[in-house]
């Protein structure tokens, strides 16, 4: 069985007992999270698709880890003009473990 569902602006394919990254949530790690924008449901036979969102859908999940990811160089230039812009950052993230799905 798995689900996608939506949090921080992007589409997660989610399965029980899976980790998944995603943008960082508020909570502290053990917290129960859950996630109402699901917008597919499937369990091998069956697949539900929502218009947008699936109503009475959720995915249940607890977080087990906040971090932030690997640096990323953000390099801009212009060639000929002596423009040269070198900036980095790290983006925070939040490690869901997924629990349940209840379609």
């Amino acid at each position: 069985m798995y689900a996608v569902i939506e949090s921080g602006g992007k589409q997660h394919r989610v399965t029980p007992g899976e980790d998944v990254a995603m943008e960082k949530l508020a909570g502290e790690v053990g917290d129960t999270v859950s996630f109402g924008k699901v917008l597919l449901t499937s369990d091998g036979d069956n697949v539900n698709i929502g218009k947008p969102y699936l109503e009475n859908a959720a995915v249940e999940g607890h977080i087990t880890h906040h971090d932030r990811q690997r640096k990323i160089i953000v390099f801009k230039y212009k060639k000929r003009k002596n423009y040269r812009r070198k900036r980095g950052h790290r983006q925070y993230f939040t490690l869901v473990r997924i629990d349940n799905i209840k379609a």
